[in-house]
């Protein structure tokens, strides 16, 4: 049985080698101005996202909490009730980078994801859904207790 260490050397000899290669078509489609966007209408602008229109439709599920008691870790679970629906980010207002992580969701899949963000301060966190064509959102404050993004 392989440790994750000798699994670690074995990637690294691959890539040493050549055998193995980044996809390049992978990191294209990394949306770099909408993750380095520094306020919310820039991020949504980067995003193509400009006319998001709110939704009942959007909506934070469990675990996402009123209050976080560490801002280094703020479980976030948003769900769309949306048909068609094709991405999923989650943008926090008073992040630096206000982007904190954007999902595709493969077409005949429940478009619901669950993560673990960063959060400076306490700030509105805003779930954008993609779907036909369009954008919708729903918006919810959470207060942190004990800020994280290094602050």
């Amino acid at each position: 049985m392989l440790t994750s260490g000798a699994l670690a050397a074995l990637a690294w000899l691959a890539a040493a080698a050549g055998l193995s290669r980044p996809n390049p078509g992978l990191a294209q489609q990394w949306n770099r101005a909408a993750f380095e966007a520094a306020d919310m209408n820039e991020a949504l602008r980067a995003l193509g996202a400009a006319n998001a229109v709110e939704s009942k439709a959007v909506r934070f599920a469990n675990p996402t909490p009123e209050v976080a008691d560490n801002g280094d870790a703020v479980p976030i679970a948003v769900a769309s009730a949306i048909p068609g629906t094709r991405s999923i980010a989650v943008l926090v207002e008073k992040n630096p980078t206000v982007l904190s992580a954007r999902f595709d969701i493969p077409a005949g899949t429940e478009a619901f994801v669950s993560t673990r963000i960063r959060m400076g301060a306490s700030s509105a966190v805003v779930a954008l859904v993609g779907a036909g064509g369009n954008y919708y959102y729903a918006r919810k404050q959470i207060e942190v207790e004990q800020c994280g993004c290094g602050a």
